[in-house]
């Protein structure tokens, strides 16, 4: 009988710890749309994500750079990225993995970042700003800034903001 009894306790817990790490095991998605420019020279944009606290201090989430370049001379044009680069950029020694990778063409791009996995599970709790910056050779600049409040409530999501020129649409939301 108490042999029954703990089995049961146990696999109670299991399916508890099981129920919590699920919880915990929340992404952050942030979709991000380039939009297609009818120019006469294109170049992919670089493309920097992070979120700032109110101190300015950032959390770097991703960054999107010409790594087929010649002699890492991708790295050179990552200071256009002028926000960016003054809030972390330039102290990175890129390329750095999970952060980095390489620029996309026009279209929708989705990045999913597991919380309990990145440098976003120590944050602590306050009001943020996550900012994304694009800046494109032979075009221009754009930044975008969207207000949120961490840890994320499922309850306020998810938010969005427009870019004008070299960013579309984006949609900031948790996945399961």
């Amino acid at each position: 009988m108490e042999m029954k009894l703990f089995k049961k306790l146990v696999a109670v817990a299991l399916f508890g710890l099981g129920a919590a790490s699920a919880v915990q095991a929340e992404s952050l998605k942030v979709s991000i749309e380039i939009p297609r420019l009818n120019v006469a020279e294109y170049h992919n944009p670089y493309v920097a994500v992070w979120l700032e606290d109110e101190s300015r201090k950032a959390t770097q989430i991703a960054v999107w750079y010409d790594l087929e370049m010649r002699n890492n001379e991708g790295e050179k044009w990552l200071k256009d990225l002028r926000q960016w680069w003054r809030r972390g950029g330039r102290g990175l020694d890129v390329p750095v993995d999970g952060i980095t990778s390489a620029t996309y063409g026009p279209g929708e791009h989705a990045l999913e970042v597991a919380i309990a996995d990145s440098d976003l599970a120590k944050l602590a709790p306050g009001k943020y700003r996550l900012r994304i910056e694009a800046a494109r050779e032979v075009g221009g600049r754009e930044l975008i800034e969207i207000p949120l409040t961490w840890p994320l409530e499922k309850s306020s999501l998810p938010l969005s903001a427009k870019g004008k020129e070299e960013l579309g649409s984006i949609q900031v939301a948790l996945l399961p």
